[in-house]
């Protein structure tokens, strides 16, 4: 996808990290509505990702009003001065050693010296701040970087350590230089905190103009996850194992969590548990609100009458073929589900080129157990297309936040078995007591239980009229809840506050 740059401020600057528009479904898919949802808005969109191999071709097709996009890769080696310009200032220096001991000894809820978070993002790569000579090759940063490894990780690899930190400061400055050769925005939407929330905090004090942050999932806790499981972490143009590396990683995300949610206008959830858990790390609670995911309940509704009086012997799990989705737990339910019901198809429908070496592993499990025969592997499969033919859809994962597959799900009159992680309990069963009347539109199992996966979806599949009722509180649910119009209309009070700050 080429470039597409416009010299004319934009309405809003979206700031997305490796999803809109290369990767399908999930956070893309909510991109792409709410841009189309607001077509008399300016839409420009900043795409950060790791390594330019990572993309292949988009997903999707920019809409008409978005007439800015440009793309970065924050781990691809980038161009440096051959010699520094400038020595940043001793009080430059001060300054950033400030913000660091406030990242490092505040507490989860105590918040940051706004004016100082201010300072230092204005001071970053500017000819009169610290730049990235500086940060690479000047005396007074390696002195910084010794003195922190002897004060936190003397037991560590001196080596490892000073790799991590070039890996994880590096690519500050990129956005910084992102920052300064932007056009200006209305105000900036950042769809997390990481890498993207900081280029937010670092436009909103350059341009004074307002930052939102959405947040799917929490950023921190899902980079927590992913780096339990990592052996290999991106540092200077290569990777390199680390030992406490991950531990670096991690305090590095957190900080960045921070600096962004203190620079926020507006904190976005998509449920009361995420809400709690960004005031937990360190969002101001008066900047915060929920706003669901909500699903076009009349373009689903059309495919209730395509679905079979009975539910088809076909189980689906619709998403990406990544770890955290857990797919191998999928796999091993199905095993456990054709040895009672030997009819029973699983299909993992979701494109599986985002991780290739686990997606081959899962289709190695799929043979080792005998499941060729039960098991298709079905890539994209637009929604329309597959759950009609489903009798149940079963997500595995070990975190989300608030899946829209599984309101496609209901309001295409599916019933849906989820792992008890993130909203899934409250849409299965109800969040206050007037949606629990509605009745469970599916079962909740606990996360990597493939007998309990197997288990609750045979009792979903053989009695007929619990499944009945679980379709119905399934439609109820999402027409009542969950709709689509109502999540606009809360972003469209949510951009007109933005629009109007600093009153």
């Amino acid at each position: 996808m080429k470039t597409l740059r416009t010299s004319q401020p934009v309405d809003v600057m979206l700031l997305l990290e490796g999803t809109y528009p290369f990767v399908r479904g999930g956070v893309s898919a909510w991109v792409h509505r709410l841009i189309e949802e607001f077509p008399q808005t300016r839409f420009g969109i900043v795409l950060l990702g790791g390594l330019r191999s990572e993309h292949g071709a988009p997903a999707y097709d920019l809409p008409p009003n978005v007439v800015h996009f440009e793309r970065h890769y924050l781990f691809e080696p980038q161009d440096e001065e051959a010699q520094p310009r400038w020595r940043a200032a001793d009080d430059v220096l001060a300054e950033v050693d400030r913000l660091y001991a406030q990242l490092r000894i505040c507490g989860a809820k105590d918040p940051l010296d706004v004016r100082l978070v201010e300072r230092v993002a204005r001071s970053i790569g500017e000819a009169d701040g610290l730049s990235r000579s500086d940060f690479l090759r000047g005396d007074a940063a390696w002195q910084r970087i010794v003195s922190t490894y002897r004060r936190d990780f003397p037991d560590a690899s001196f080596t490892d350590y000073f790799w991590t930190v070039r890996a994880t400061h590096a690519s500050l400055f990129t956005l910084a230089s992102i920052a300064r050769r932007l056009p200006p925005a209305r105000f900036y939407h950042s769809l997390s905190t990481g890498y993207a929330g900081l280029l937010g905090a670092l436009l909103r004090y350059r341009q004074g103009r307002a930052l939102v942050v959405t947040e799917h999932g929490i950023y921190t806790k899902e980079r927590m996850i992913d780096l339990a499981s990592a052996e290999r972490f991106p540092g200077d143009g290569a990777c390199r194992t680390l030992g406490p590396g991950r531990r670096m990683w991690i305090r590095f995300f957190q900080a960045l969590g921070k600096i962004a949610y203190s620079s926020a206008h507006s904190i976005i959830a998509l449920y009361e548990g995420n809400r709690k858990r960004q005031i937990d790390d360190g969002a101001d609670p008066r900047r915060t609100r929920v706003i669901p995911n909500g699903v076009d309940v009349d373009r689903f509704a059309k495919l209730r009458s395509l679905r079979p009086s009975h539910p088809p012997p076909v189980i689906g799990f619709v998403g990406r073929v990544v770890p955290i989705k857990d797919v191998k737990t999928f796999v091993r339910s199905i095993k456990s589900i054709v040895g009672e019901r030997p009819d029973i198809e699983g299909w993992i429908v979701g494109p599986d080129s985002e991780d290739e070496a686990y997606a081959k592993e899962c289709r190695q499990l799929v043979s080792s157990l005998g499941l060729v025969k039960n098991v298709k592997f079905l890539g994209f499969q637009r929604p329309e297309e597959i759950l009609p033919r489903l009798g149940l859809l079963v997500l595995t994962s070990i975190s989300e936040a608030l899946p829209l597959v599984v309101l496609e799900a209901f309001a295409s009159g599916l019933p849906v078995l989820t792992t008890d992680v993130g909203a899934c309990r409250e849409l299965i069963e109800g969040r206050t007591e007037q949606d629990r009347a509605l009745g469970a539109a599916g079962a909740v199992v606990p996360i990597a239980s493939p007998e309990a996966t197997a288990a609750a979806a045979l009792a979903l599949l053989r009695d007929d009229a619990r499944w009945q009722a679980a379709q119905r509180a399934a439609v109820g649910r999402a027409q009542t809840h969950y709709r689509q119009d109502q999540m606009i209309e809360a972003y469209r009070q949510i951009y007109a506050e933005a629009f109007a700050w600093p009153a």
